[in-house]
C-alpha cells in the first residue's frame, strides 16, 4: 500500500510539474511595476483553461497523497529503518581529553590529611626569542 501511493506520488509530482511549466506567463511581474502597464499586475482574471484546472487538481492530489503517506509510512508502525537501528545501539563517544594551555600548571588533588596541602607551581619556561 505504502509503495503504490509513493509511485502515485511521483507521477503526481512529474505531471504537475510539467503542467505548471506549461503554462504561459502573465508577463511583466516585477519588471512591470516602474512603469505605467499595472493593468498586467492588476489587471482582469483570465479565464481559467485546462492548464490550470490540472494545475489545481494535481496540486490538491499531492497535497492529499503526501498527508496519506505521512499516516501510512511504515515507521509509524512500529517498524525502524537499519541505520536507525545502528544509531540506536551505537555506544555514546568517549569525551576527549582536555587540552592544556601553555604556561598553565597542572593541578592534581592533595593527598594531605588535612585536604590543605599546597602544590608548588611548576616554573614556566620560556621560548627564546628568534
Amino acid at each position: 500500500m505504502y509503495y503504490l501511493l509513493l509511485v502515485l506520488l511521483i507521477l503526481d509530482g512529474l505531471l504537475l510539474a510539467a503542467v505548471v511549466l506549461l503554462q504561459a506567463g502573465q508577463g511583466g511581474g516585477l519588471a512591470s511595476l516602474g512603469g505605467g502597464t499595472t493593468d498586467l499586475v492588476v489587471g482582469g482574471r483570465q479565464a481559467a483553461n485546462l492548464l490550470t484546472k490540472m494545475s489545481w487538481i494535481c496540486g490538491g492530489t499531492f497535497l492529499f497523497l503526501s498527508l496519506l503517506l505521512s499516516i501510512v509510512s511504515p515507521t509509524r508502525s512500529g517498524a525502524s529503518s537499519e541505520v536507525l537501528e545502528q544509531l540506536q545501539n551505537q555506544p555514546a563517544p568517549a569525551a576527549p581529553a582536555p587540552i592544556p594551555l601553555e604556561g598553565a600548571t597542572p593541578t592534581t588533588p592533595s593527598n594531605d590529611a588535612a585536604g590543605q596541602g599546597s602544590q608548588a607551581p611548576a616554573p614556566q619556561t620560556s621560548k627564546p626569542a628568534p
